[in-house]
């Protein structure tokens, strides 16, 4: 499989995300993939498995919309908008980009999330207060 058919073969996926359909994931995946976000950074296809799986267990309907996706080569990118339920935090919806890194094969070796983990803590009383405080005194003032 190339990279561009492994990568829309996982755009597809995660779009339909759900407990049941996780084993799916791992003939896209090398046995070594390493998977980053701002709150994960593991290595293994079964490590990456457990974060999603996580994921379930601490949200209510989960949900990744694919805004765009692209392969040039060894490398993709993956333009998405991610919704759910939230402890504390109730409704919840953020934009990230995730870039990937395709083995020799077209399987994925490196899925790596880039987002604002900041909008997550901005929600949580008390420390959204400081944090809100924080980001408006970094802010370019116009």
């Amino acid at each position: 499989m190339t990279a561009e058919q492994n990568c829309a073969r996982y755009v597809e996926l995660f779009e339909q995300l759900a407990p049941e359909r996780l084993e799916e994931l791992a003939p896209l995946l090398t046995e070594d993939v390493r998977f980053c976000d701002p709150f994960n950074d593991v290595r293994g296809a079964a490590a990456f498995r457990r974060v999603l799986e996580d994921m379930f267990e601490r949200t209510e309907s989960p949900r990744f919309e694919v805004l765009h996706w692209t392969v040039s080569g060894h490398c993709g990118f993956i333009r998405w908008r991610f919704s759910a339920r939230v402890p504390l935090l109730g409704p919840w919806c953020v934009e990230g980009v995730s870039t990937l890194a395709f083995a020799e094969d077209g399987r994925i070796a490196e899925h790596l999330d880039f987002w604002d983990a900041g909008c997550a803590y901005e929600r949580i009383p008390v420390l959204g207060i400081a944090l809100r405080w924080v980001r408006r005194r970094l802010a370019c003032r116009i």
